[in-house]
């Protein structure tokens, strides 16, 4: 089935999410644009995730590529700024996206930058291979299917495997914050970026996350500075937050 955008509409995506990603693909890469806050979250978060897989024993973050041989899947992967993050840190990265315009962005950028990711237009729940990590960077709240694409993510990690999880949290605050500040005061995303009724609590998430084999280990909420561009670690997850598990061998 396709979307109104000709982006392939899978068993768990949502129309108007890939209609509105589609119509913003051509500024993932412009860190001036609207996508200025994902780049620096990207900065932020690649350093978390590598401070996170090391205190597991899992990478050594003082080698020059930590994540060399690890296979890696990037859902959501957007223009590819996560994936390229995690492709030059030495990790074989699939990224999969319902945009079409995203994946051809996310390849050219990978092209032009001698990096080799296998990018994909291709809904989760149609994967076949197997992944030591998969990451879902703001991503569950703009599926369609929550549960459906939970089973599926899970069902790709190795036993064994980790998965990381950013996303919102649907509480009053998350509304006044993520949507009302960054969209509508601050406009630090563009408007309807988010709907509050499809932001995901905690504990919503580890119940998915349980449900799939998955044993969360790990959860932090994230502070956001919009004045000061800047991200930093916090016990709150009343707004932002991220989760790790890992599958039951």
């Amino acid at each position: 089935m396709k979307s109104g955008s000709g982006a392939t509409l899978g068993a768990t995506g949502d129309a108007d999410e890939i209609k509105r990603f589609n119509a913003l693909a051509a500024t993932w890469w412009n860190p001036s644009g609207p996508m200025w806050p994902l780049h620096l979250m990207n900065e932020f978060r690649v350093q978390v995730i590598l401070d996170l897989l090391h205190a597991q024993g899992l990478i050594d973050r003082h080698l020059p590529q930590p994540l060399q041989g690890k296979q890696v899947l990037d859902i959501g992967c957007g223009g590819g700024i996560l994936s390229e993050s995690l492709a030059r840190l030495g990790a074989r990265v699939t990224g999969v996206d319902l945009a079409e315009r995203n994946i051809r962005i996310a390849q050219q950028h990978a092209a032009q930058s001698g990096l080799d990711i296998d990018y994909r237009v291709q809904d989760v729940t149609r994967l076949q291979e197997n992944f030591d990590l998969v990451f879902n960077m703001e991503v569950v709240e703009h599926v369609g299917d929550l549960p459906a694409f939970m089973q599926a993510c899970q069902a790709r990690l190795k036993p064994g495997g980790t998965t990381i999880v950013s996303t919102i949290n649907r509480t009053p605050l998350s509304y006044l914050f993520a949507i009302l500040g960054a969209e509508y005061v601050l406009k630090l995303l563009p408007k309807g970026t988010h709907q509050w009724r499809k932001f995901v609590t905690p504990r919503e998430l580890e119940t998915l996350l349980n449900a799939g084999g998955v044993d969360c280990f790990w959860r932090t909420g994230i502070r956001v500075n919009p004045w000061r561009r800047s991200f930093a670690l916090q016990k709150s997850m009343a707004v932002s937050y991220m989760l790790a598990g890992r599958k039951q061998a």
